[in-house]
């Protein structure tokens, strides 16, 4: 799909440009993230802050001790190649292991079977209404928005072509999927793994 001999150039020179395609943010090496929204670059905000990246790690641990021998967890960076002009990063990726054809060596071509985007305050408007109707429109089964600091998961569920709230789980509340039977975990036995951490 792209070519590797292709010049490499710098984000910053496409910023501002439309209609790019995966080649072009492909292409891109100047150490910074970014993600293809219908053809637009946008850069991504640095780096995660330690909790979100807790956060990730223990999600992930959880999800594995019921669900590894059933799906591939993935974790960003890595690019889910929905479109030729629509590449984003989620922070957690779920794709069944009877779907492994859509994983390539660069990043996950077609929509995965569960996607999970980790609040931070850069990305709230991202997140909750401009990737909402991205990955339902590429036909992403189920979308979950986690908020770090109160440890809160939103589950949406594609119904048609739009997401449907579908419940909303904390604390001791077993977080479980309508389409991913395996999931069975609490979001306090995540969040009570992490440690409070001071700003300076």
């Amino acid at each position: 799909m792209y070519d590797k001999g292709k010049k490499e150039v710098s984000g910053h020179d496409l910023l501002k440009e439309k209609n790019l395609t995966y080649e072009d943010y492909a292409s891109i090496d100047d150490g910074l993230r970014y993600e293809l929204a219908d053809g637009q670059l946008e850069l991504m905000s640095p780096g995660a802050s330690v909790t979100h990246q807790m956060l990730s790690f223990e999600m992930q641990k959880v999800i594995a001790k019921s669900c590894e021998s059933e799906y591939l967890i993935l974790c960003a960076p890595l690019d889910v190649i929905l479109a030729p002009k629509e590449v984003r990063q989620p922070d957690l990726i779920l794709v069944h292991r009877q779907r492994m054809n859509i994983i390539k060596k660069h990043g996950i071509e077609g929509p995965p079977d569960l996607v999970v985007e980790i609040l931070s305050p850069s990305s709230i408007k991202r997140d909750k209404m401009d990737k909402l109707e991205t990955y339902a429109l590429y036909q992403i089964p189920e979308y979950w928005i986690v908020e770090p600091q109160t440890g809160i998961l939103e589950a949406y569920i594609l119904q048609g072509k739009q997401y449907k709230l579908a419940n909303i789980f904390l604390e001791d509340e077993i977080v479980t999927s309508p389409h991913i039977p395996c999931l069975s975990f609490t979001m306090a036995e995540i969040m009570d793994k992490i440690p409070d951490l001071e700003d300076e």
